[in-house]
Order: C-alpha cells, then sequence, then structure tokens
C-alpha cells in the first residue's frame, strides 16, 4: 500500500465539475447514503465529505438511489411541517409543558440505578479477526469479509472510509488494494462459542446481543473475587485473547445504554468505564452526539438537528417541545437519554420473549408469475422449518415485498387458525401477492418474505418443572428472536446497487450475493445460542428444596420461584385437608344427631306452587 495515497480521497475519483441546482440540494441525501454504520470505530480521521460524494456519484442513475431520493425528500416535507409546528409552539404560552417535562425527568430519576456493574463486550472487527488467523499476510493490508456488500473491515481498511454495510463497488473506489474474503460462518459461529466459555465464568447468566457482542453483569463476580471492574474486565479481554486469539473491547457503566456508546470509545482493544455517579454520568451524557446513542439513527438524527438538538444535552432546552413534535414515546426515550438512564436487568437472550419468526430471501428481479409463486412456496417451506425450531404458531401472517424500484410494501393477514405449516403458510399468503400483481401492473419483485407474529407456543408442557424436578436446559442451536440494542454486524436493509451499464441493465445487487453465501436467505432477527454452562460441565451445582427436597438448579430467581410454588402446593394441600376434616365432622354430626319428629298431623300432601309461565294463557271457565 503506498504511503503516498491519502485515506478517502485520491486524485481522479471526485468529479470536480460544477454541481448543478438538482446536486447542490442533495446535502442531507449525500450524508444519508453514508450508511447506518458511520459511527463504527476507525472512521474518526476520515474525511466523510469525500466519501459521501464518491458513494453520491458511484450510485447516482440507479434504482436504488432514486428510491433515496425519493426519501429525502419524505424526510425533507416532514421535517419542515416539524419546524412549522415549533415555531408556532414558541409563540405560545408552554409553562405546562414545562412543567410536565419537569416532573417525567424528576419521576424517571427515581428509577436511577447506580448498584449494578454492568459490562457491554465488543469484538474488534469480528469477522475479519477470525480471518486474520488463517491469512497472517494480510496483517497490515485493507481486506474486508464479504461479497457484494461488506459485513466488516479491518481498521487498515477504514482508515479510507470502507465499513460495514458498504457495497463492494464502491469500497473498490475508495480503496483499490482491497481484498476481500468470502464469508465462512462455521468459523464465526466456532470463535463465538470460545469467547462465549470464557464470558461465562463472569457472568453465567450474560446476555448475547449477536454472535459477537453480550452484555454481562459483574456485580457478584467483583463482589466475590474482590475486584474493580476495570480490573475484571481487563483480566477478561486478557483471557479472550488467550484462549480466542483474537481482541476484544469493552465498556463498563450503570446500565446497559451507556456501556454500549462506551465499548465503542478506546476500539480496537481497550476498555472505558464511566463512574457510577450521576453527576459523572451526566457530564458524560452533555457532550455526546446524539448518533452515538443506540436508537438514534440517521433519521431521528436530521430531525432533532433540524430543531437544534444535536447532542444529549440539549435535549434539557428543548424539553417543552419534545412530546408535541415527536410523540410520547421518543420524548420519554429522549429524556433518558439527557439522563443517561438505562435497563440494569442483564438474563440470557433465550430467556425473552420471542415477539415473531420470519425469513426473506434477496434475488434478481422476477416478473413471472410462476417463478413469483415458486419463491414464495421456497419462503414458507423455510418459514415452516424455523416454525418447527422455534415451537410455536402464528396467528397473523405477514407478506413482505420489495419492488424493483426498492420500494418496501408489506400486508397481512389473520388465518382463522393460528399457523405454521408450510401449506397453510402458502396458502394464506398466495391471496395477498395475488392482490398486489392486480394492484400494481407488470410487478417485478427483487425480495420476498413471511412472518408470523402474535405467536402461540406449541412446546409441550415440561411435566418435570410441574413435580418440582429440574427443568430442561434448552439446546444448543435453540434460537431467539428480538428488538434489543442493535448488533454489531448488521445486514444492510438498503443495499446499494452498482452502476446502470450502458444496455440498461442493472448489475446484481450486493446483497444478492450476500444471500448466496447465507444459504440464499436470511431470517429476520438474530440468532441467539444458549449460554455454554460454566466451566464448560454439563452437570450443574444444585440446591435442595426445603419444601419437597428435590434437587433445584443453583439459580437464585428460579430457587425462589420453585419454593413460592412449593409452597403454594402446600398451601392447597393443607386447605384441602382441613376442608375434609370439616366436612367429615359436618357428616357425622349429622350421622349421629336424630331427626326432629314429624307431627302426622301437619303432614298432609300438598303441591307446591310454581311459577306461572309469562308465555302461558290463562283459561277461565264458568
Amino acid at each position: 500500500m503506498s504511503e503516498e495515497r491519502s485515506p478517502a480521497g485520491r486524485d481522479g475519483d471526485v468529479d470536480d465539475s460544477p454541481q448543478d441546482a438538482s446536486e447542490a440540494n442533495h446535502t442531507s441525501l449525500k450524508y444519508s447514503l453514508l450508511g447506518p454504520s458511520l459511527t463504527k470505530a476507525g472512521q474518526e480521521a476520515v474525511d466523510q465529505s469525500v466519501v459521501s460524494e464518491i458513494i453520491y456519484n458511484a450510485s447516482k442513475g440507479s434504482k436504488f438511489f432514486n428510491r433515496e431520493e425519493e426519501k429525502d425528500k419524505i424526510l425533507t416535507t416532514k421535517i419542515e411541517r416539524i419546524l412549522s409546528k415549533k415555531q408556532k409552539l414558541e409563540q405560545l404560552d408552554l409553562t405546562r409543558e414545562l412543567r410536565a417535562a419537569d416532573n417525567m425527568l424528576a419521576q424517571l430519576e427515581l428509577s436511577r440505578d447506580l448498584t449494578q456493574q454492568i459490562v457491554h463486550v465488543d469484538c474488534d472487527a469480528f469477522y475479519a479477526s477470525v480471518e486474520l488467523l488463517d491469512r497472517p499476510e494480510l496483517e497490515d493490508l485493507p481486506f474486508a469479509v464479504g461479497g457484494g456488500v461488506l459485513t466488516t473491515c479491518n481498521y487498515v481498511a477504514r482508515k479510507f472510509g470502507c465499513r460495514s454495510g458498504m457495497p463492494g463497488f464502491v469500497a473498490k473506489k475508495l480503496c483499490p488494494e482491497l481484498v476481500l474474503l468470502p464469508l465462512n460462518f462455521d468459523k464465526y459461529n466456532s470463535k463465538a462459542a470460545e469467547i462465549r466459555e470464557v464470558l461465562v465464568e463472569y457472568d453465567p447468566r450474560f446476555e448475547s446481543a449477536s454472535i459477537d457482542e453480550a452484555y454481562l453483569n459483574i456485580t457478584e463476580y467483583c463482589a466475590r473475587h474482590g475486584l474493580e471492574p476495570a480490573e475484571a474486565i481487563s483480566k477478561m479481554r486478557q483471557e479472550v485473547h488467550e484462549k480466542a486469539k483474537i481482541t476484544v473491547s469493552a465498556g463498563i457503566a450503570a446500565n446497559t445504554r451507556i456501556a454500549k456508546i462506551c465499548s465503542n470509545m478506546n476500539k480496537p482493544n481497550g476498555q472505558f468505564s464511566v463512574p457510577h455517579d450521576r453527576t459523572a454520568i451526566m457530564d458524560f451524557m452533555a457532550g455526546l452526539s446524539c448518533r452515538k446513542v443506540n436508537g438514534i439513527g440517521r433519521v431521528l438524527e436530521r430531525e432533532l438537528a433540524s430543531v437544534g438538538i444535536n447532542t444529549c444535552g440539549d435535549i434539557f432546552s428543548h424539553r417543552q417541545y419534545l412530546q408535541q413534535l415527536f410523540g410520547d414515546k421518543t420524548y420519554e426515550f429522549l429524556l433518558r437519554c439527557y439522563l443517561g438512564l438505562g435497563r440494569t436487568s442483564v438474563q440470557p437472550a433465550v430467556e425473552y420473549e420471542r415477539k415473531s419468526v420470519g425469513t426473506e430471501s434477496t434475488f434478481r428481479e422476477i416478473s413471472d408469475p410462476v417463478q413469483l409463486r415458486d419463491k414464495l412456496r421456497w419462503t414458507a417451506d423455510e418459514l415452516e422449518k424455523d416454525m418447527r425450531r422455534a415451537e410455536c404458531k402464528g396467528r397473523t401472517l405477514c407478506l413482505k415485498v420489495k419492488l424493483h424500484t426498492f420500494e418496501v410494501l408489506t400486508r397481512q393477514v389473520v388465518p382463522p387458525k393460528a399457523v405454521f405449516l408450510a401449506d397453510d403458510l402458502y396458502s394464506y399468503s398466495l391471496p395477498m401477492l395475488a392482490k398486489l400483481e392486480q394492484e400494481i401492473p407488470s410487478l417485478r419483485l427483487r425480495l420476498l418474505g413471511l412472518r408470523c407474529t402474535h405467536l402461540v407456543s406449541t412446546k409441550p408442557p415440561d411435566t418435570a418443572l410441574f413435580f418440582g424436578l429440574r427443568p430442561r436446559l434448552p439446546y444448543a442451536d435453540d434460537s431467539t428472536i428480538r428488538d434489543q440494542d442493535g448488533e454489531w454486524e448488521r445486514w444492510p436493509d438498503e443495499p446499494l446497487p452498482g452502476h446502470d451499464s450502458v444496455s440498461g441493465d442493472t448489475p446484481p445487487a450486493p446483497s444478492e450475493d450476500i444471500s448466496r453465501e447465507v444459504e440464499g436467505y436470511r431470517r429476520h432477527g438474530k440468532e441467539i445460542t444458549a449460554n455454554p454452562q460454566k466451566g464448560g460441565s454439563v452437570e450443574r451445582e444444585l440446591w435442595d428444596c426445603p419444601i419437597c427436597a428435590r434437587p433445584q438448579a443453583a439459580d437464585e430467581r428460579r430457587f425462589n420461584e420453585h419454593i413460592d410454588l412449593c409452597l403454594s402446593r402446600q398451601a392447597i394441600r393443607d386447605t384441602v385437608q382441613q376442608e375434609g376434616a370439616a366436612l367429615s365432622v359436618v357428616a357425622t354430626t349429622m350421622m349421629m344427631t336424630p331427626p326432629p319428629p314429624v307431627d302426622k298431623k301437619l303432614k298432609k300432601r300438598t303441591r307446591q306452587p310454581t311459577e306461572a309461565d309469562p308465555r302461558q294463557t290463562k283459561l277461565r271457565f264458568g
């Protein structure tokens, strides 16, 4: 790699011709085209204006560009409405709104918990680090993993502006020497399992957020070993490096939100912590860019910037406008960001309730009705496999399609019964596809997916748990889907296509290469495996229940729940026994007590009066 060439910029890559009026108005679009991974570590010294110009010129005129341009115009119109509404609000007396915001802040402040040591662990360029173990000669060269779309880049390539989610042809324009390696998920899963074996020693109930991301609560570990959190995490990172031969970065804070931000502060192979002090947390969040908070993406970032909110500290001065400008959920979310609040509960991913199960595939444009139905049938077959693996049925079936113009449409239906079989999934989704064909003449699709929501579990009841025996453990291939704090190696939802060729044919979209590499499709959400057993042993420490004397898992929460259940059973037994004893006493007393004497004179055969039926008519004679 030549040292004279400056990263993220070379002569001849950027068109120096004068921009026309339309290009001059595309400032926000150019920024949006930088992608969701703009804040990835290693991008700090990159001239993003040069990168955005290259992406803009490379994608201009494509269908994806036209769709992004349309979305940018819609967002611009929305921002104009927000600014107009804010201008009207500024002319009103917002004393009540200001007081309500202060009350909300005071109420949220009461939920602050500074007692937990939460850690976010993030592998450094995970896929690239794993590949580097087999290709050490690439250590000083820029390389990336992925085909049409990059899933991750090493830190040498990031200096040129390359990052995950970027199309390969754009990355090649930024760095012609970039080496592209194919994906190998078997290696990545194997390496991730090695890392989890280390994490489980520090928190057996750690929470996997992705294949290379996890949250830990090390409060108990630090107390048991008499270590400071920073010392414990430094030790953990060293053990991961010794065992898996890759580096990880970590963030230490009072909650998951701040911990995730901290893990990106000293990358690669570093750690950062925020003191468990309210003042320190408030100072840290005050100067933090809104975009660095997980949950604030390109759209919300631009909306906030339009009203003058660029950092989390700016939220306070605009608190009286937030609810009416952005709605209740965003209003509370922003106030939590200002206070630096986040969740402190960390639990294994398999314990989260699954909200949906789905699968989708990206392919070359298809317009033939027969091929579309074949693709729908294949998707239904794949979804049935996922539904069987998740042991559930769905009450609602959703169809997702992406047109050749990159416009995404969704339709849903509520079948008369919960479904999971491929035949049912296909038969109930086919009318939705047929209706789309009627609504859109010459329908051409590049993505098709099915998803089931409002799930109903088909898992057999755990009779062992009911009788107080050891609960069944999930298998290693059990997975869960959830909408949690972001993921590390995210598949791009809107991939950039290449240049349209002279003949007008669109080259394969980057996601097509990815979809072939991951068995032709991808599932909705993240596949999360169960935590490994501490120490690598299948046998677990057991505690004997003082009520039923049966062994239970050595988990305080589950053990207490089991004791409560046993006490409830005992209370039911005692109640039944008491009621049974009382009934037997009453029955014995009745049998021993002679019946009262009957007066024969009063004993007459009389007919009991019955209530007259109002529907009958009384007949009188005489």
